[in-house]
């Protein structure tokens, strides 16, 4: 048998939960009983804030319970309709701080051709942009000038399909405070990182080396003309417009002009350039135009900042907004949704359609991601809004795994609905684009979500990650800032010199799939390795261990301090019966 890991310490822990038990002579009266973290317990849901029974109820107090969850729905839509806007503002602020640097990095068209680099700048640009519509607005926009050619804006649009799930990785992080809603919401939340992940790591090189989506798109666009237009469907705007318009409004077309004018080739213009480069980010004001002045009454417009101090108010504002609204939302959602009424709601989400109709329930559930998605267009704006409900543990992993594939289909229709809406010579390649990226998201669909076995891996891969942030809150600050910032800014720079790129992801692939295999049999089979293979403590503890690094950033950061040894419980003991000695 070998020798056990610590399960804080193993990259893949099994969590159990109870109370520790120090005294030996009573182990011989308790029984062992572990309990699955990811199940919400029924005692987590007891707390029954009902009070009496509804027909012991006098009509005062029926009539007061009535007014009084009448409030918390009021209160509940409320920070919910203030929760989408505060991410508005929250993309706007990155667009204002980093609008222009994405412009000069689709610039940078000589790079684009690699379907690595076009990736991580798909990636960099959207979280830059907070906003996957505006990236892929823009590769479009550079497709149709010719500045980049179909084949990398394809690999771009996989990059935005990942950069766009930041926004709800960062809402998860509003429930830090509770460890066992973090477990969950982090989770809930990084499942759609690892579902694009692991669909790129299949279809990246599958697209450099074949061109299946390039292929198929071509074919279920060649029969569209250019004069064949749709109207463009804008649901979610038409509430919230009237808000964030009278606080920020943001010139996009200067990120397109960026891209466009200041790439070398046959658009290149040098004023044009620099007049992108030295424009504001925000919708100026012109006192002789009256169109002008109505479109400039937002709150900014007279202020006489610039883009960068404006951007880190608004950055702010918007983060303070956000985790008010998201504290309300929870707090509120966590009050209405106890008891019975949670038992209720929690066994009709989760459970399966009746046998035999029952493996058509994840479908269903794909299909309602999707119709959603397209109501609110945003898939940011709705996984934001379940994953408090996940970490809540209202909705399951296993549920909203289903719902975010809803949601990448709803966000690419979307986008092939808008480029219906455009115009141009080159709208058919615009099409193209947007089909090729609803395409990879249904490829992705049918490799990790038919088969059980295979939409195991992304859930699983999600369940790591939010057991780890639940023993280490400092790690969801570091995924972030890795996943979506240093790696792909490291592969960009790796790009000058192609050789050292792949010499460098050759060498990250092996060590992925070498520790991943290894770990496996760890698991499942460790009497197949050798001795010294069965567990890591052969590495350096700071090689298979994120302990030495929480003793750091627990000093640093009081919000992220590393559980007490009394909460640790890797186990629960639960007394076993006496068995009696008498008759």
């Amino acid at each position: 048998m070998p020798p056990q890991q610590d399960q804080r310490d193993s990259f893949l822990p099994l969590y159990q939960s109870g109370t520790r038990i120090n005294d030996s002579s009573s182990m011989e009266h308790l029984a062992v009983k572990e309990v699955d973290v990811w199940n919400v317990v029924n005692d987590e849901l007891e707390e029954d804030n009902f009070g009496k029974p509804w027909s012991e109820k006098t009509t005062k107090g029926k009539v007061l319970k009535v007014l009084w969850l009448i409030l918390k729905l009021i209160i509940v839509l409320a920070s919910l309709y203030f929760f989408i806007c505060s991410l508005s503002f929250l993309s706007s602020a990155f667009q204002l701080l980093g609008g222009k640097s994405a412009g000069e990095v689709f610039a940078r068209s000589k790079i684009l051709n690699n379907p690595i680099i076009g990736l991580m700048i798909g990636v960099l640009v959207t979280v830059l942009v907070q906003s996957s519509s505006t990236s892929t607005s823009i590769i479009v926009a550079m497709v149709s000038a010719n500045i980049v050619q179909l084949r990398p804006a394809i690999s771009m649009v996989m990059g935005a399909n990942i950069g766009t799930t930041v926004t709800n990785t960062i809402v998860s992080l509003g429930q830090s405070m509770d460890r066992k809603m973090f477990r969950r919401a982090f989770a809930g939340a990084t499942v759609h990182d690892c579902f694009n992940w692991l669909c790129v790591v299949i279809f990246l090189p599958l697209e450099a080396a074949f061109h299946p989506l390039e292929r198929i798109s071509g074919a279920l666009t060649g029969g569209i003309s250019d004069d064949d237009k749709v109207s463009k469907l804008d649901f979610l705007k038409v509430i919230t417009k009237p808000l964030t318009k009278t606080v920020i409004s943001i010139e996009k077309s200067t990120i397109k002009d960026i891209a466009k004018y200041c790439t070398a080739g046959e658009h290149y213009n040098q004023y044009k350039c620099g007049a992108a480069r030295n424009a504001s980010m925000m919708k100026e004001c012109d006192d002789e135009d009256t169109v002008e002045i109505e479109r400039c009454t937002y709150l900014f417009a007279k202020a006489g900042l610039n883009d960068t101090t404006t951007g880190i108010i608004l950055l702010i504002l918007s983060l303070l907004l956000l985790c008010a609204c998201l504290a309300i939302l929870v707090k509120t959602l966590q009050s209405l949704l106890m008891g019975r009424m949670a038992q209720t709601l929690k066994k009709h989400i989760n459970t399966d359609l009746p046998h035999p109709f029952s493996w058509l329930t994840g479908y269903l559930f794909i299909i309602v991601g999707t119709g959603m998605t397209i109501l609110v267009q945003s898939s940011s704006v709705f996984t934001s809004a379940i994953t408090p409900l996940v970490g809540l543990g209202v909705i399951s992993i296993d549920r909203m795994y289903p719902l975010t594939l809803g949601s990448n289909i709803g966000t690419t229709a979307t986008a092939v609905l808008a480029s219906l809406a455009a115009t141009g010579d080159k709208r058919s390649v615009t099409i193209q684009v947007a089909i090729s990226h609803l395409l990879f998201n249904i490829f992705g669909i049918m490799v990790f979500y038919p088969v059980p076995f295979m939409r195991k891996i992304p859930i699983g891969t999600a369940k790591i990650l939010g057991n780890t942030t639940a023993d280490y809150r400092w790690f969801a600050v570091f995924y972030l800032i890795l996943v979506f910032l240093i790696m792909p800014l490291f592969f960009i720079l790796l790009s000058f010199n192609l050789v050292l790129l792949y010499i460098v992801i050759t060498i990250i692939l092996i060590a992925l799939v070498t520790i991943t295999t290894i770990n496996i049999l760890q698991n499942r089979y460790p009497e197949k390795l050798p001795a010294k293979l069965r567990t890591w403590d052969f590495l350096p503890l700071p090689l298979h261990s994120l302990e030495p690094y929480d003793s750091v950033f627990s000093k640093l950061l009081i919000c992220c301090r590393k559980k007490e040894e009394d909460e640790i419980k890797p186990m629960e003991m639960t007394a076993a019966p006496k068995e009696s000695n008498g008759a």
